[in-house]
């Protein structure tokens, strides 16, 4: 089964940028679609962002569209999201996950099945 683990998270001010990564290990990263969450203090898990397996499918929320940009690197087993234009507001815990559900259940964190533990984001204003 893939295992999943974050890194790049950290503290930046408002304004500026973080490129997250989601290193997968075991099973078959290329033939899974992947998901970015993320989780404020105080409030529910939330969907960011999704890319199918071979890329050819990308969705954001609202809120980060023109910003966020989610990649993947199937030769790496990696997953990026690239954080624009950062802003308070996306201060929270992301998490990576794979799916083998397609766009259409993006936004269920039901249908992801492998999570990685999360990293920080902190911005300040």
């Amino acid at each position: 089964q893939v295992q999943l683990v974050e890194s790049g998270g950290g503290l930046v001010q408002a304004g500026g940028s973080l490129r997250l990564s989601c290193a997968a290990s075991g099973g078959t990263f290329s033939s899974n679609n992947m998901g970015w969450f993320r989780q404020a203090p105080g409030k529910e898990r939330e969907f960011v962002s999704f890319i199918s397996a071979g890329s050819r499918a990308t969705y954001y929320i609202d809120s980060v569209k023109g910003r966020f940009t989610i990649s993947r690197d199937n030769a790496k087993n990696t997953a990026y999201l690239q954080m624009n234009g950062l802003k308070v507001e996306d201060t929270a815990v992301y998490y990576c996950a794979s799916t083998s559900f397609p766009l259409s259940r993006a936004r269920d964190s039901r249908t992801y099945d492998v999570w990685g533990r999360g990293t920080q984001v902190t911005v300040s204003s």
